[in-house]
């Protein structure tokens, strides 16, 4: 590789940037002064809408031809806890023993360093000029609602005439070890609350009320028994998971006058937001019959599912991944949600970055050896894009 910033002093950088959600911190006015310099057309732009914080975002590019290929990710960060925990400061970027250590070293700053320095090394050898075009698409709103980040800032990029062909992000795609997994694809996301209404009263008058615990535990286990599906060529079954119930009852003579019960279904291709609602209102009205009354209250969701077909934009990470590593990555949709799923809508997407097994834990942080070999996976796609 030629003599351009390295990852390492890159995210070592961004690291001392304490850019906890929504805050910035100067995050992206590290990845600003070094796009500049290395010839980009770097925007700044901010959104927001009532009752949440407005979010800074970056948009850089240099070229103006196809194809176009555009590296996205965010660089806000989870809180980091006890900081009195944590072996070394959690901003402070320290390296010891072969690790980078530092809240979002592996989600995902270390990620965003390692594609920029691919970039700068590919530019360096190129004449600071891509046969085609390359962008960079930075987020300071991945880890917390996700309404003023990629999803406008990927609205905003439209409305100027921006067109993208491909993909990377560079969230911790991998498992155990650096190479391991791409993931082409993530289910969707959806949230409901389920409502059992019953009749308020005293336990020792049981026939003058009507409790709805036992008959939300039967509901419960009604939706929570019977699979919505076996699963699809890419995908794994989708599931429905109950994640709290209450009664807001303060007393213990009181038989409640209502039973609430949150839950969560990750969805596979076989179901839109819409059918899958269908579906389960479907089981749960069969579930109570004529005598058990009970709702469900849905939530808004921007969580749906997207899968990218493999094909040749796959078959070029996949070279370049087993060429610097020496595994062939498995092309995985498992996991949660992530900003892919905006950018699904405008090209195809992967993602592919460090190993995530440290990533929102106390002491968060990556082998250095882990940041030079992703710098070099993405070098290497992008001779394999331009060539």
């Amino acid at each position: 590789m030629t003599d351009a910033l390295s990852a390492l002093s890159i995210a070592r950088d961004l690291l001392r940037c304490p850019s906890v959600t929504p805050a910035d911190a100067g995050a992206l006015g590290v990845l600003e002064a070094i796009l500049k310099t290395a010839g980009f057309e770097v925007h700044r732009v901010t959104f927001g809408e009532p009752g949440t914080a407005d979010i800074d975002n970056l948009y850089a590019r240099i070229g103006c031809s196809a194809p176009h290929i555009t590296f996205a990710g965010h660089t806000d960060v989870v809180p980091p806890g006890d900081e009195s925990a944590w072996t070394h400061g959690a901003f402070s970027g320290d390296v010891k023993d072969g690790f980078l250590y530092g809240r979002g070293a592996v989600d995902m700053k270390g990620g965003i360093a390692c594609s920029v320095a691919a970039v700068l090394d590919y530019l360096a050898a190129h004449d600071g000029k891509p046969k085609g075009s390359i962008s960079f698409l930075i987020t300071g709103d991945e880890e917390d609602i996700s309404v003023n980040g990629t999803i406008k800032l990927l609205q905003w990029a439209a409305a100027r005439g921006e067109k993208f062909d491909h993909c990377v992000l560079g969230e911790p795609s991998n498992v155990d070890v650096l190479g391991d997994c791409i993931k082409i694809g993530r289910r969707g996301s959806l949230h409901g609350m389920l409502y059992v209404d019953g009749i308020q009263g005293h336990v020792a008058y049981p026939h003058r009320a009507s409790n709805p615990v036992p008959d939300i535990s039967r509901l419960i286990v009604a939706l929570s028994d019977e699979p919505l599906d076996h699963g699809s060529a890419q995908f794994q079954a989708s599931n429905l998971e109950f994640t709290s119930v209450d009664v807001g009852n303060k007393t213990g003579n009181v038989i409640p006058g209502q039973a609430r019960a949150k839950f969560n279904i990750r969805f596979n291709d076989l179901h839109t937001q819409e059918t899958l609602r269908q579906l389960v209102d479907q089981r749960l009205e069969k579930a109570c019959g004529n005598r058990i009354r009970a709702r469900i209250v849905w939530e808004p969701s921007n969580s749906n599912v997207f899968v990218t077909k493999p094909g040749p934009f796959t078959d070029l990470a996949v070279a370049a991944i087993e060429k610097v590593t020496g595994r062939k990555p498995e092309l995985s949709t498992s996991g949660g949600t992530s900003d892919a799923r905006f950018i699904s809508s405008y090209c195809p997407v992967i993602e592919f970055g460090l190993v995530g097994q440290t990533m929102h834990q106390v002491d968060e942080r990556t082998p250095i050896a882990d940041l030079e070999k992703l710098t070099k996976v993405y070098r290497g796609v992008l001779d394999r894009y331009f060539d």
